[in-house]
């Protein structure tokens, strides 16, 4: 066995998984057909390895081919060949990739083609790791636009893959449906490190229509379907849906889930939507376990076993302290060790704890000022959800010249900017109030199911 696959924690895992499951399946299309067994996987694995000699070891090597079968064997190549994997999105727009493949110092990118993969080389200076070279990169962002990493070492990556399985009782006959991007840390810790290090099967899926999504949940019995809010709506939405009698676990993350989404889905299939909080930085931290259909919203699960969260000060809602040995070890190329290190992160959300778990109240970032003082807009969104005919708001602030910032409501559902305005005042302070309503037909959303209120705020002021 190389060196390289004895100090690497996923590889070590993978080989025990490999002499366990043999000619299991391993990946299967979404129509039920296998893909891969494990030994597949193996020994695709080599070939790639085979492809990666030519870069040198310890590069940062970007990784942009979508959700595709292969992803389980080119990470295991690149740990062999001592290399950084760094996940892309197979839609990140050209100039953030830049941008990413710049910061990072990317020596190479494996890309889709027209004949399968391209090996590409990229000329630049190599990072700095100061003697200390990480195992993977994730790539995030701070407060502003500009992209940064996050660096992690194996073994971190592995026992973030265990809180999961283990607090979500996701087991080796368990099949995962993967639909939401394998490049995303969500997508990376439920669907990747569960068939390397515990054997559990995955469908790989890029069809994110609707009723591809049911199709494939029905045809290949998947079991467990992590998923984000977005697709749980949408899905509800749908007539004459097949059964699915496979499905026992439905799991929503990437951004908040609301109770009326939950509520629908539920009624509709008669299953549970379990709500999982976590961060890039750290994995998982919260989970909804209980299978009571009492959807709270905001409410972002009970702490996940191995996951330790403290709240930073008194206040009703505060930032928590996250400590597991799944944290990672620090940002790149600036680090940041107050925020994360040694075991601990402290992400930018305001938590209000309670007996029953973490729920979300807002993220720092997103308070508005305005004239002085700090409106939470979750507060906002919550209350202006209590309207009939309103699905869905977003606040988020946009320059003021006499107050510093406004408040602004973008609203989907069958009401008027009138109406919302009328209806907000009854319910809220004066200062509260937002100076102006947009009716949208949707939120923008990522691909990881994530808005943005500085995208928002930018087409507002664009578009008014």
């Amino acid at each position: 066995m190389p060196a390289a696959t004895k100090n690497n924690a996923i590889c070590a895992r993978w080989e025990a998984t490999l002499a366990r499951s043999g000619d299991r399946p391993a990946i299967l299309g979404p129509d039920g057909a296998v893909l891969r067994t494990f030994s597949a996987v193996e020994r695709e694995a080599n070939d790639c390895a085979a492809r990666l000699e030519k870069f040198e070891p310890r590069s940062v090597l970007a990784i942009q081919i979508g959700n595709s079968p292969s992803w389980p064997a080119l990470l295991l190549a690149a740990f062999r060949c001592e290399l950084i994997p760094l996940p892309l999105g197979r839609h990140i727009e050209k100039t953030e990739r830049d941008a990413a493949l710049t910061t990072c110092g990317a020596m190479g990118v494996v890309e889709t083609g027209e004949n399968g993969f391209q090996f590409v080389h990229r000329d630049g200076p190599r990072p700095n790791w100061n003697g200390k070279p990480p195992d993977f990169l994730k790539l995030t962002s701070g407060t502003t636009s500009a992209p940064r990493a996050i660096c992690f070492h194996a073994d971190q990556l592995a026992a973030d893959c265990d809180n999961i399985c283990e607090t979500m009782g996701i087991a080796g006959e368990d099949v995962n449906f993967g639909v939401i991007p394998f490049s995303h840390s969500y997508g990376f810790s439920n669907l990747l490190t569960p068939l390397l290090c515990r054997g559990i099967a995955l469908v790989a899926s890029e069809d994110r229509m609707p009723r591809a999504i049911l199709l494939g949940l029905a045809q290949s019995r998947a079991t467990v379907f992590p998923g984000m809010p977005v697709f749980f709506e949408k899905l509800s939405d749908l007539e004459n849906a097949p059964a699915l009698p496979a499905l026992r676990l439905c799991i929503s993350a990437g951004a908040p889930l609301s109770r009326r989404i939950a509520g629908r889905f539920s009624e509709r299939f008669d299953l549970k939507v379990h709500t999982f909080y976590g961060s890039s930085e750290c994995g998982g931290i919260g989970y909804d376990a209980s299978e009571a259909l009492d959807y709270e919203e905001g409410f972002a699960g009970a702490p996940m076993r191995n996951v330790q969260v403290t709240p930073l000060d008194a206040l009703d809602a505060s930032r928590i302290e996250v400590r597991s040995d799944a944290v990672g070890e620090c940002y790149f190329p600036e680090d940041d060790p107050k925020t994360l290190g040694a075991r601990r992160f402290i992400p930018g959300d305001l938590i209000r704890m309670s007996p029953r778990g973490l729920h979300l109240v807002g993220r720092v970032s997103d308070i508005i000022n305005i004239a002085g003082r700090k409106l939470n807009p979750a507060e906002v969104e919550a209350r202006l959800t209590g309207l009939p005919g309103v699905k869905q708001a977003v606040v988020f602030g946009i320059p003021s010249p006499l107050r510093h910032e406004e408040a602004i409501a973008c609203v989907v559902g069958d009401v008027s900017a009138t109406a919302v305005l009328r209806f907000a005042r009854t319910v809220l302070s004066p200062w509260q109030v937002p100076k102006a309503v947009w009716i949208a037909k949707e939120i923008p959303v990522n691909e990881r199911g994530k808005f943005s209120r500085r995208e928002l705020a930018r087409l507002y002021l664009e578009s008014h």
